[in-house]
């Protein structure tokens, strides 16, 4: 199937030097903003890029749900394919694919497991079918059908049913430590504004632009 043809050109918005904060955890606060006013669909989902002690990638949509000036935080359970790379190679690299507003941020760091304090701070916040569904997925495992997750959960909810539901063991978050975070901004004729901000010794940070 040839798809050639399919050609948009990006003519929304440009992006400045002089326009850009110098933290860069502001600037993606002002567009994650303007990502939520423009009523984008789950504008928190980002793409999450790992790979294994041998280099073999892995890629999946995972849910950004705190952000600060440490870095960018997603939960998941810790024996999942995701975790055992981050485990062997805590290299990571995230992407957040605003396309309806031609933009897209693109964070490379190392990811760090959060303490239990801020897992478990979280845990509790969630929906109850949140906090079950945790405990019944052994994430990333082989199973024989959706009949064995439907009677784990009916387990879980016999064995919760009295007082609050634990925060398993196995199941926490990570936060991605940037060291390099990209905002892109189409244009036309595909000439792109893109900045890269790079983490120096200092803590301060470097803003350069790139070629598209």
């Amino acid at each position: 199937m040839d798809i050639s043809h399919l050609r948009e050109e990006y003519t929304q918005a440009g992006l400045n030097r002089d326009n850009l904060d110098e933290n860069p955890f502001a600037q993606f606060e002002l567009w994650f903003q303007q990502a939520e006013q423009a009523q984008l669909p789950e504008p928190n989902s980002m793409s999450l890029a790992t790979a294994d002690a041998d280099g073999v990638p892995s890629l999946r949509t995972v849910l950004l749900k705190y952000f600060d000036d440490s870095g960018f935080v997603f939960f998941t359970n810790y024996s999942s394919n995701k975790s055992k790379d981050i485990t062997s190679n805590p290299q990571v690299a995230i992407m957040f694919p605003w396309i309806p507003l031609e933009r897209q941020v693109i964070v490379r760091g190392r990811a760090e497991k959060i303490s239990t304090a801020e897992s478990l701070k979280y845990f509790t916040s969630r929906p109850e079918g949140s906090q079950l569904g945790a405990w019944v997925s052994h994430q990333s495992s082989v199973i024989t059908g959706r009949k064995v997750l439907e009677m784990k959960l009916e387990e879980m909810k016999r064995k919760f049913k009295e007082g609050k539901i634990p925060l398993p063991d196995f199941w926490g978050g990570y936060r991605v430590v940037p060291e390099k975070i990209e905002f892109w901004q189409g244009r036309p004729s595909r000439l792109h504004d893109r900045f890269l901000y790079t983490r120096l010794p200092s803590n301060n940070w470097q803003i350069e632009r790139l070629a598209p």
